[in-house]
């Protein structure tokens, strides 16, 4: 017996993509001077894998079932250009922008998951709050 809805998981799976993304870019952040260091970013396939999630809720019969795993988000080495002189690819700037990017993502998912559970309070209470 499924307890949550769809909408609940897909959170959870965009709540989890914002934590491995800030884990990501506060790795970069630390390491901005350190040699040679690459910068890392979440790998794409977890934003498509969250979008997917969030479309898997079925208005019609002849839309097709979700079937993916959280195992399909990983972390990659961004290996294409050096901004400095010491081959470190970490440009702080952009860091910067993600991180707070970021942050309003994971407090928009957050403040949704908040809902749901507000709702689902609601109807234990039977609706008298």
């Amino acid at each position: 017996m499924k307890i949550f809805s769809t909408s609940i998981s897909a959170l959870e799976k965009g709540i989890q993509y914002s934590g491995m993304k800030h884990k990501a870019i506060s790795q970069n952040i630390a390491n901005v001077d350190t040699p040679n260091y690459k910068r890392k970013e979440v790998s794409p396939n977890f934003g498509q894998f969250y979008q997917d999630a969030m479309n898997a809720k079925k208005t019609d019969s002849r839309h097709h079932d979700f079937t993916g795993t959280s195992k399909q988000a990983f972390t990659i080495n961004n290996t294409s250009h050096s901004y400095s002189h010491n081959g470190n690819n970490v440009d702080i700037d952009k860091e910067m922008s993600d991180l707070a990017e970021n942050q309003i993502y994971y407090y928009t998912m957050i403040d949704q998951l908040s809902g749901k559970f507000q709702s689902l309070q609601n109807v234990i209470k039977g609706g008298k709050g």
